[in-house]
């Protein structure tokens, strides 16, 4: 039905940048909104943003905002997470989930992405 997949993790350095992207295909009109988060070594998951299929509304952990910024490409049907100034306790394996549309609360989860920051 509705698959999402992460990419553009790996490598970063310290006060750098990176941006993961989060594409979905099949029934991507069934999507009301994307989310983004991440599992640091020894943590526990961490929600990051949301950001609504339309991409006119996001939110963020407040520990994030003003460093991490979502985005959407409706051409692409793919989300984008931007990390800015980054440090090595972004170091985490990020994940994206799809929200679906229906009365079960449907989530489709992608595979993760490593996002590695070296200081």
């Amino acid at each position: 039905q509705v698959h999402v997949v992460e990419s553009g993790g790996g490598l970063g350095q310290a006060g750098g940048s990176l941006r993961l992207s989060c594409a979905a295909s099949g029934r991507t009109d069934s999507i009301y909104a994307m989310g983004w988060f991440r599992r640091a070594p020894g943590k526990e998951r961490e929600f990051v943003a949301t950001i609504s299929w339309t991409g006119d509304s996001t939110n963020y952990a407040d520990s994030l905002k003003g460093r991490f910024t979502s985005s959407k490409d409706n051409a692409k049907d793919t989300v984008y997470l931007q990390m800015n100034n980054l440090t090595a306790e972004d170091t985490a394996v990020s994940s994206c989930v799809a929200y679906l549309r229906g009365a079960h609360g449907e989530q489709s989860w992608g595979p993760g992405t490593q996002v590695t920051v070296s200081s």
